[in-house]
């Protein structure tokens, strides 16, 4: 007998991604055959994100294409969205079972207890009930994996569901951790990314710190690389800079939200800093290492945001001259303070100054990328393979490309670097 077909499907962030992945080696270990998205499968699970109604929509198309592809096929649905309005999903047409964040770790045992399809079962989605940690990390990807050290949020921020869809910050001890990582390098694979919620408030649940853990994690034979996917201004210290300036494994790769340069809209995001300190910040970035990738997370059109708090980000922004932005129009979700702001931002006005946005990432993306050429650079190739070409990623993020060569995947190489594509992509040669 031919085993059962399970696909997954990854709606959000990289910590969905690692939890993912995590679930599919459970099917797998149950003898299950994990198929292709687009392939015809007994079981579709869909991990879900509900940053934005954008999102939330993405997950109710995406369950009625699955329904309709595979009539038949158990459809399990978890993730913040299912979190959040697990009833909502519930009602959809071919949903067989809603899964809480708290019992994302017991799909599978649900999921094959089920005798056929029948009126959707949802588990225990109270936000009240959101303690447990659900321990992951990603494989499959030949060259980098994203651990999961951190869950939940304690920040409440204006805009934000994602306490209310997490629950409070916890997190694993970092011995266990440290086991999860030597697990990864035993697979092969070169890089880490450390991932969480709110990453850099590692500790609340052991008393340890995120400087202990990175520390920890420096020491684990055939990790070559790690990157913090993501954190947050205040929670950067100078004892992480330092440490990650000293350290040849932690790369000078940082992704830093903002969210507004504005400090009249970060005080009604309720965030918790202020324009001159994240500027303090980064400052002190370059100073210990010149040559870093900074991205910033940017909201735009949040409640009561003139033309001129507007024009503040912008110039802000473009005085910081970060590597990359990543802009998000602001999406009103239900239950957060920002629902009963005043002075809402017209839909049409938002779009524009996203545009705006993101003609000044384009730029200054190029200008950071183009500063490398003619410099000769360490760069950790993948798999994927377009036009005969192969792609790989510098310390500080910088996306190169070289002629395709199958002998170099996953092989940290040093490549000089010639030109630059109008992808902003690198093009060099490897010259060890």
């Amino acid at each position: 007998m031919a085993p059962r077909r399970v696909n997954f499907h990854t709606l959000g962030c990289k910590l969905n991604f690692s939890e993912s992945s995590t679930l599919a080696r459970q099917f797998i270990e149950g003898g299950f055959e994990r198929v292709a998205t687009t392939a015809e499968a007994d079981i579709c699970v869909i991990n879900s994100c509900s940053v934005t109604e954008h999102a939330d929509k993405k997950c109710r198309n995406l369950i009625r294409k699955l329904h309709r592809r595979n009539p038949h096929a158990i459809i399990a649905v978890t993730g913040c969205y299912a979190q959040l309005k697990p009833h909502e999903i519930a009602q959809i047409d071919g949903v067989d079972i809603v899964l809480s964040n708290n019992d994302k770790g017991d799909l599978y045992q649900r999921v094959i207890e089920l005798a056929g399809k029948g009126p959707a079962s949802v588990y225990s989605c109270e936000v009240e009930s959101l303690t447990r940690f659900f321990a992951a990390f990603s494989s499959g990807d030949r060259t980098r994996a994203y651990l999961k050290v951190q869950d939940g949020c304690d920040y409440k921020c204006a805009y934000c569901t994602i306490h209310y869809a997490r629950g409070s910050s916890r997190n694993m001890p970092i011995a266990d951790l440290v086991q999860e990582a030597e697990q990864i390098a035993a697979a092969g694979q070169k890089e880490i990314v450390i991932t969480g919620i709110n990453t850099g408030d590692f500790g609340r649940t052991t008393g340890e710190s995120f400087l202990d853990l990175l520390r920890a994690l420096n020491n684990v034979e055939g990790i070559e690389r790690y990157r913090i996917s993501s954190i947050e201004p205040n929670l950067l210290t100078d004892e992480i800079i330092a440490f990650c300036a000293s350290s040849p494994k932690f790369q000078h790769h940082f992704h830093i939200p903002i969210q507004s340069g504005s400090d009249k809209i970060l005080g009604l995001m309720r965030r918790r800093y202020t324009t001159a300190r994240f500027a303090d910040r980064i400052a002190a970035v370059r100073r210990a290492m010149p040559d870093a990738f900074i991205g910033i997370d940017v909201i735009v059109g949040f409640p009561g945001e003139t033309e001129e708090d507007f024009r503040t980000t912008y110039d802000f922004l473009a005085g910081i001259n970060p590597a990359f932005l990543h802009i998000f129009p602001f999406s009103e979700r239900p239950g957060t303070p920002a629902v009963s702001m005043p002075d809402k931002v017209q839909p049409a006005i938002a779009t524009r100054r996203v545009a705006e946005l993101e003609t000044l990432c384009d730029r200054l993306h190029r200008d950071f990328c183009a500063q490398a050429i003619g410099c000769e650079e360490e760069v950790l190739f993948e798999s994927t393979m377009k036009g005969g070409w192969m792609f790989g990623f510098t310390g500080n993020y910088r996306r190169v490309k070289v002629p395709y060569n199958k002998a170099r995947i996953n092989q940290i190489c040093r490549v000089k670097l010639h030109e630059i594509d109008d992808s902003h992509d690198l093009i060099g040669e490897i010259i060890d």
